[in-house]
């Protein structure tokens, strides 16, 4: 009797370690590293280690001589950015930025540890109610916000929650860290 019940609890723990992180999207595939001693200040993304509240929109694309590059949209200013990854390690790291290959990382204003956050960039209600990849956010009220022009949903970027509109989803989260000087976001 004594090892059924152990096998029991054992069962519902290892239930519950799995649904520990329920909040990390799974949906669309994210793998982003971006090394920031290669590309000191003022490049968008170096930029918002240590400054609660900076965040960058990402995407990325190759040229026409197959090199790639990173596309960053600052929040607070909607200030761009075009990041070429140039070296022979950059050249190694493959790149997935979530639903429509953009993702928005940065550091939360409610954060005391500083910690990195990241969210897909696209609206998570239009993807499960109408399918598809296109419904992009876009920064409002001086980059506090996200909003979505196809479902008018506004989102809080420092946590992800619906801060206008219709009750929904909160953002599609990605783990996000800051492993020395590289920049990741993975799921």
């Amino acid at each position: 009797m004594n090892r059924l019940k152990l096998m029991l609890l054992s069962i519902c723990l290892m239930m519950v370690a799995c649904n520990a992180n329920d909040s990390i999207s799974r949906e669309n595939r994210c793998q982003f590293i971006f090394d920031t001693t290669l590309h000191p200040l003022p490049c968008h993304l170096t930029g918002i280690i240590g400054n609660n509240g900076h965040f960058c929109q990402v995407q990325t694309y190759v040229d026409n001589q197959g090199i790639r590059h990173l596309k960053t949209t600052r929040n607070y200013d909607n200030a761009k950015d075009d990041v070429t990854l140039t070296t022979a390690r950059e050249a190694q790291f493959n790149y997935y930025l979530g639903a429509n290959d953009c993702i928005i990382i940065g550091t939360s204003k409610y954060s005391i540890e500083q910690k990195l956050v990241a969210y897909d960039g696209q609206c998570p209600n239009c993807l499960s109610e109408y399918g598809g990849y296109s419904y992009p956010l876009t920064w409002q009220n001086n980059g506090d916000h996200l909003h979505c022009a196809k479902c008018n949903r506004t989102y809080d970027v420092n946590n992800g929650v619906v801060a206008d509109g219709a009750a929904g989803r909160e953002l599609l989260r990605y783990y996000a860290a800051l492993d020395g000087g590289l920049i990741r976001a993975w799921n």
